[in-house]
């Protein structure tokens, strides 16, 4: 009897639709004898005791409804030395929501998120989470080697335009477990003006009271052991005239002005912002520019120079249980946050605002030591015949009928950016308590070969459980002969250059 075979849903762009709906096609019964099985090794485990440093880089960014720029190796630091992030989390504000594109963006990722995507998955990085509320739009990017260690991934969004019914501005958020310890990331837009510095503190009291999650352990943002909290929010540099604060900034005196910035004003007032922690704002302030420029505002309004765009940081539970020397007793030193550069970045001026990022390091005990799922690919790879994967679990892992094997290119940009894929339960053709064999059929492997690896989604999880290292597909004769024959084609349209004439 036949079997109806119905695969993950996916559009990548309006020109490339695969139906979810595959034909049908009778159960293929694999010869083990022709797969050269190789003996792997489990990966090793990691050493609970020993602290991770991980490098996270992120953004803050009033795009002003701007197109992405041509380049951001500066902004995302693309070309220091030293060893590469670990993380980039991407916070904007004012992304084009205009009706039209943003009905389109609904349907097919925003430009700017194919524009991160096209910079960062040659580089080694997927988008992990993503959530856009009109103009609000958060991307957290990682390196693969975390992903089997990245859980309970949830993103969330509050409205405060409009009594709370627009969502021009407000909060957007993505929380995650890392590594067994809570991480939550928070974008937001607040109200401009500088009359308004009491509506922005009550919009951001509501964002916190509003983001509650599922997660029973996690229930409260607050309860998360590191809160990030960044983006445009909007404080300006009170009772300061506007000469006196451009007069301070052409002189690099920064500091004549902190005591008046409105943000710094409310954190000495407000309890709960009080454990909230910037680095020095050791930067001209990033708004308003004319555009593409950096000089500040000379229109008819001359809006007076601030800092308007932000980024700080909660440790949960920072200030417990201090041992007899000031340091944190070992029992809380599981997690720390140290931040390594907090700059402006001048030469960008498509919007009025500049972007700031900010650099940390995160010192974390990992409470998690080996993946739930480890998978690898047996024997050779090509499009000739069958190939088989196989896999195994740890016993805690909540596995489901509807998880899925994916084969994608190393370069790949998200989960649903798979090449083909393999159901677990459906596509399984031997299983033992220690290990699972997968097939995929010959006809789905890229005839072209290349390097790919494979990646275990769970659907219980909603996350990728498990990756392999990256391994060859062999090309098939018939893509080697069609490559042969397009190089005879060129070597024809292309004669050979004569030899330079030399008379003497």
């Amino acid at each position: 009897m036949d079997h109806l075979w119905i695969k993950p849903f996916y559009i990548q762009s309006a020109g490339d639709f695969k139906s979810p709906i595959a034909n049908s096609r009778c159960p293929l019964i694999l010869s083990l004898g022709r797969v050269r099985m190789e003996p792997r090794g489990p990966p090793q485990p990691i050493d609970l005791e020993i602290m991770k440093n991980l490098r996270l880089h992120l953004v803050t960014w009033n795009v002003g409804t701007a197109s992405p720029p041509p380049d951001v190796t500066g902004l995302l630091q693309l070309s220091s030395q030293g060893p590469g992030m670990d993380m980039y989390v991407i916070g904007l504000q004012e992304v084009n929501s205009k009706i039209i594109n943003f009905l389109s963006d609904l349907a097919f990722d925003d430009p700017w998120s194919i524009f991160f995507m096209t910079v960062f998955s040659p580089l080694g990085y997927i988008k992990l989470s993503s959530i856009r509320m009109q103009g609000l739009l958060l991307l957290v990017f990682v390196k693969h080697a975390h992903i089997p260690f990245i859980r309970d991934i949830h993103t969330h969004y509050t409205r405060t335009g409009l009594y709370g019914y627009w969502g021009n501005k407000g909060g957007v958020t993505i929380r995650m477990s890392l590594y067994g310890h809570t991480i939550c990331f928070m974008n937001c837009h607040l109200p401009a003006h500088i009359e308004n510095a009491e509506q922005r503190l009550d919009d951001f009291e509501k964002i916190l009271e509003m983001h509650q999650f599922e997660d029973e352990n996690v229930p409260d943002i607050l309860d998360h052991d590191i809160l990030f909290w960044f983006g445009d929010l909007n404080f300006r540099i009170a009772d300061y005239g506007i000469h006196f604060v451009r007069e301070s900034i052409s002189n690099s005196r920064y500091n004549l002005l902190w005591e008046k910035d409105q943000l710094n004003m409310a954190k000495k007032k407000e309890a709960f912002l009080q454990e909230f922690i910037e680095g020095p704002l050791q930067f001209k302030p990033t708004y308003k520019f004319d555009l593409h420029s950096d000089v500040y505002d000379t229109s008819g309004k001359k809006r007076k120079p601030a800092w308007t765009d932000r980024i700080l940081w909660r440790v949960k539970n920072l200030s417990q249980h201090p041992s007899e020397d000031g340091d944190l007793s070992e029992g809380e030193q599981t997690i720390s946050v140290t931040l390594n550069n907090y700059i402006s970045h001048m030469s960008y001026g498509i919007s009025d605002h500049k972007p700031v990022t900010g650099t940390f390091g995160l010192q974390i005990k990992p409470l998690l030591s080996t993946p739930l799922v480890t998978l690898n690919p047996e024997g050779e790879w090509n499009a000739v015949q069958d190939v088989l994967i196989s896999y195994s679990s740890v016993s805690e892992f909540p596995s489901s009928t509807w998880d899925w094997i994916g084969l994608y290119q190393v370069a790949f940009r998200h989960v649903n950016d798979y090449v083909t894929y393999a159901w677990v339960k459906d596509d399984e053709i031997s299983s033992s308590e220690d290990v699972t064999h997968v097939y995929i059929s010959a006809d789905e492997i890229p005839h072209a070969g290349g390097e790919f690896l494979l990646c275990y989604y769970s659907h219980n999880m909603q996350c990728i459980a498990g990756i392999s290292q990256p391994f060859q597909i062999q090309p098939s004769r018939r893509s080697a002969e069609k490559e042969l024959a397009q190089e005879n084609i060129n070597g024809i349209e292309k004669p050979h250059s004569p030899e330079p004439y030399n008379e003497f």
